[in-house]
């Protein structure tokens, strides 16, 4: 496991980059025939990975109820993102990491309820969750690198 929180580590200081490499306008900006922007696709992430490792552990997420429904899968960006919130996505992107393997070294997660992506991938361990999260935030990051093209 210590390479997938290595990999994970290193994927959110690149998502770390953007928010220190753009303003305020320019992660809300939704490019013309795209569906998302910047910080959509950073809130996103850290709301995937608690939903996929926290929630189905079976234990609660440690983010805010407001935060998973602005950003959880099948949602969509308004492009009204305050830098309030910004700064707690910010805080949240390397909080999230450090909690998660504090809690994996300390033998919190129990159990695993296993879950099928709507892209046909099936999690049926706490592994393979953690391993889908690396594979899913670069599939966010490709996404964002789309995004800057246009902004």
């Amino acid at each position: 496991m210590e390479a997938t929180f290595r990999i994970w580590q290193t994927s959110r200081g690149l998502y770390q980059n953007f928010l220190d490499s753009y303003s305020l306008e320019q992660l809300n900006t939704i490019p013309q025939g795209m569906s998302n922007n910047l910080i959509w696709n950073i809130g996103h992430v850290i709301v995937s990975q608690q939903k996929l490792v926290y929630a189905l552990s079976g234990l609660p997420m440690h983010i805010p109820d407001s935060l998973f429904e602005k950003y959880q899968n099948g949602s969509r960006p308004d492009g009204k993102t305050t830098q309030a919130e910004v700064d707690e996505i910010k805080q949240l992107l390397s909080e999230m990491v450090e909690k998660t393997k504090s809690d994996f070294e300390a033998g919190v997660f129990k159990e695993f309820h296993p879950y099928q992506t709507k892209t046909g991938f099936h999690l049926g361990t706490l592994k393979e969750a953690m391993e889908f999260n690396n594979y899913h935030e670069g599939i966010h990051l490709g996404i964002m690198m789309s995004i800057k093209k246009y902004i």
